[in-house]
């Protein structure tokens, strides 16, 4: 196997030893970081790290790459996208310059009904061709890890089609750590309009068992919120997922406080996702629990709908993750860098707090923490390289239009 180097790394940044759970309350805002380091690879794991003093001999190398002082830091591991769709969602845009509300949209046809009418005709490759190059988008500003939604299926056959194409993208894209999540109950399906528990019942009796059946998700969701699906619905659904080895992840309180947080924690949520409107009560229930919040500032930036309780929520002892939600309605991007941007601008945590969050924790958001999210011996080397130039951390979500990156590298493998 391929060893690397990388010496003379100005600020080595999320070290650890240990680096398997994820941060909260005070944790969150230290990031463990070496000055003038070095990281070391064998094949696609990180072997050690440390000061440069210590740095092996560069002839013990099959490639060496300098930083020349830039920056490096893990990966971002990115725990909420929808990036298998068709098409994009433009005319909704202007729907909402004009002033429409998401729920206004929905009901006129659009939103996520629209993105279920192209994805069903359109074909698996186009599906795949389309992801594959958001996945590369992704790579190049760092990305190294990421869970991705069915949802824009809503029948059997389409929700199934979403499914095989995340595998296909996992086969295509080894050097990305990828999960699947079956989101079937993302909004009911056309042919169940104004007949939902038909749909609830449809869910568990027909598209969970044939999900498990062919092992192509991890994960089972739910869009717990005003206008969807209710908490009993959510309580019934992951009731049936569990058993099929399907681990709960939620969509919650991103229209109303729902139930949707708790409700998650009751049956374990890996992740309660959005956290748009939530107060005290489910902050402490979280502080509580071992589930990851998980809030997405880029769908509060693009609709312009409140910012998650961020700060608040990681004062009161909260897992607190950021992650992207990109998708073609409400968060067209997948740039973790903005994230982090607007998780420091808007929603007020510290540099090192965004960081984590971006990092360990949304790593800890797909269960993910013994291969990624940190600089740990063992662990993927997947990392981010910044421009030399860039000497204080607090500059790359500061100047967030900047492009920073020097290099990108996914299980030792240069993606720039």
């Amino acid at each position: 196997m391929k060893k690397l180097l990388i010496k003379n790394i100005g600020l080595l940044q999320g070290c650890s030893l240990h680096g398997d759970k994820p941060l909260r309350g005070a944790a969150l805002a230290t990031v463990e970081s070496i000055a003038n380091a070095y990281l070391a690879t064998d094949g696609e794991r990180i072997a050690s790290f440390g000061e440069m003093a210590a740095c092996p001999p560069e002839c013990d190398f099959h490639q060496v790459i300098d930083a020349q002082g830039g920056i490096v830091h893990p990966a971002f591991c990115d725990s909420h996208t929808h990036i298998v769709y068709a098409g994009s969602r433009e005319g909704e845009f202007l729907d909402k310059i004009n002033g429409l509300s998401y729920e206004e949209i929905a009901r006129r046809g659009g939103g996520i009904l629209n993105s279920a009418d192209r994805l069903h005709d359109s074909s698996e490759e186009d599906l795949t061709a389309a992801a594959h190059r958001r996945l590369r988008i992704a790579a190049a500003l760092g990305t190294g890890a990421i869970e991705i939604k069915s949802g824009y299926g809503l029948t059997l056959d389409d929700e199934l089609k979403m499914l095989r194409v995340i595998a296909r993208l996992r086969n295509e894209m080894p050097q990305m750590e990828i999960r699947a999540t079956f989101l079937g109950a993302h909004a009911v399906g056309r042919a169940f309009t104004g007949r939902q528990s038909e749909y609830v019942d449809h869910i568990i009796n027909d598209m969970l068992p044939a999900v498990a059946n062919q092992g192509i998700a991890q994960f089972a969701d739910v869009f717990c919120d005003k206008g969807f699906f209710t908490v009993d619905e959510t309580d019934r659904i992951l009731r049936a997922a569990a058993p099929l080895g399907l681990l709960p992840k939620i969509h919650a309180n991103e229209l109303d406080c729902s139930g949707g947080v708790q409700i998650g924690i009751a049956h374990g949520a890996l992740s309660v996702d959005h956290l748009e409107r939530i107060g005290q009560a489910e902050i402490d229930a979280l502080a509580a629990s071992d589930t990851v919040a998980t809030m997405l500032p880029g769908a509060s930036f693009f609709l312009g709908m409140p910012y998650g309780p961020a700060r608040a929520a990681a004062a009161g002892g909260c897992i607190v993750a950021l992650a992207s939600d990109w998708n073609p309605g409400s968060s067209p991007s997948g740039s973790m860098p903005m994230v982090r941007a607007l998780g420091s601008i808007k929603m007020k945590l510290t540099p090192d707090q965004t960081l984590n969050a971006t990092t360990i924790n949304g790593a800890a958001a797909m269960g993910l923490t013994s291969t990624m999210g940190t600089i740990t011996p063992g662990k993927y080397a997947s990392i981010v390289i910044y421009r030399p130039e860039i000497t204080n951390p607090a500059y790359i979500p500061y100047a967030y239009t900047e492009p920073l990156i020097q290099q990108v590298l996914l299980k030792a493998q240069p993606q720039l």
